[in-house]
């Protein structure tokens, strides 16, 4: 029986069709594909510009740049996340201030992070985890009243929807996409950063390019800056990728709720929410939540046996040796390490077959099972 992946992205025809034009053309880098690229990013999104860089963790570390955040400096943002929305704190010497997340959706908590703002916060880094929108009307609230920078980490939520109806990463803050090949689109690496207005584009674009001047001038540099540019080779598998983003939605979306209806009652299997109110989750991966009796590593090894893949999903990065040298210990966030100690990413991808999704679940209720019995045997 075939194994299936934890991820697999759709290249097709199209992506070959325009790699082939990028490498036919000779320009490999700071080329036109990268500016096609940003126009149709932009476009989709609804918003004036946005401006492509090597990664998302680029694009958070020249976001972090953009509202000078920087030594001695608090920024208020969440545990339960991929780990680059810290480490963009720490290059620049600011200290991330975590705070528990909400338990239905696992983004930040809007009242423990208002709780924690102090004279020394600077902003809030809040993360769109997992597809789901966080609280924005109320988090820019809480910016306004408090002067407080916001930089927005949708690297996981492409596509989704706030409670206002309005797309991520389109409401006016810096806001940061990756394109990792397990993400709604992708660029293979890459990562995309939505200015605030035309001057922070022109910065960013510098910046991006080793502080190259504004006017591009040969070797003239006038500002610190990095090697985060991003070739015109993934900038064309990304154009293609956008130019068929709304199908790629949903089919992952189809998919998310092919899983639903055959999760549905499967004892100590928790399926995640797709929508609520105006929100709607963009599905980056699919997480259940697993009950508390269930030994999540067993059923994990259990799935592999068979041939599926998965993996525990997310850990809560304060716990890093890195990050926990700042003062943070385990016990503080017991929402988002309860999240961390029960949660299961199972096979996700746009490709993925009926036939597909019912074996995932049929040997996930096995092995559940499996693993509950075992307990309650030992």
């Amino acid at each position: 029986m075939s194994s299936i992946p934890l991820a697999q992205p759709e290249i097709g025809k199209r992506e070959e069709e325009l790699v082939l034009e990028v490498l036919r053309s000779g320009r490999l880098s700071l080329g036109p594909m990268g500016e096609r690229f940003e126009r149709a990013f932009a476009a989709f999104l609804g918003v004036e510009d946005a401006v492509a860089v090597s990664s998302g963790t680029a694009a958070l570390h020249l976001g972090v740049r953009q509202l000078g955040w920087g030594p001695g400096d608090e920024v208020v943002t969440s545990p339960f996340t991929f780990v680059a929305s810290s480490n963009c704190l720490l290059y620049e010497g600011a200290r991330p201030v975590f705070v528990d997340v909400d338990p239905v959706t696992l983004d930040i908590d809007v009242a423990a992070a208002a709780a924690a703002v102090t004279e020394r916060t600077v902003g809030l880094l809040p993360i769109d985890i997992f597809g789901w929108p966080a609280d924005w009307p109320a988090l820019e609230a809480l910016a306004a009243k408090r002067g407080l920078g916001v930089l927005e980490d949708a690297c996981q939520a492409l596509g989704a929807v706030d409670s206002e109806g309005r797309m991520v990463g389109s409401r006016g803050n810096f806001a940061t996409f990756a394109f990792y090949a397990n993400k709604q689109m992708t660029t293979g690496e890459g990562g995309m950063i939505v200015p605030t207005d035309a001057a922070a584009a022109a910065r960013l674009r510098s910046e991006r390019n080793q502080g190259r001047a504004v006017d591009m001038g040969w070797l003239d540099h006038d500002r610190l800056g990095f090697n985060y540019r991003l070739s015109d080779v993934s900038a064309a598998i990304g154009l293609a990728q956008v130019e068929k983003l709304p199908r790629l939605l949903e089919e992952r979306a189809a998919v998310a709720g092919r899983y639903a209806e055959r999760l549905a009652g499967v004892p100590g299997v928790e399926a995640p929410m797709a929508a609520r109110g105006r929100e709607v989750r963009s599905w980056f991966v699919y997480v259940v939540r697993l009950a508390d009796e269930v030994d999540r590593d067993a059923v994990i090894l259990r799935l592999r046996e068979r041939g599926i893949d998965s993996k525990s999903y997310l850990p809560s990065i304060h716990l890093f040796p890195h990050i926990a040298e700042l003062g943070y210990r385990e016990g503080q966030f017991p929402i988002a390490e309860a999240a961390s100690a029960h949660s299961l990413a199972l096979p996700f991808f746009p490709q993925m077959t009926e036939e597909q999704v019912e074996r995932v679940c049929a040997e996930l209720a096995a092995a559940v099972d499996a693993t509950r019995r075992g307990s309650a045997q030992g």
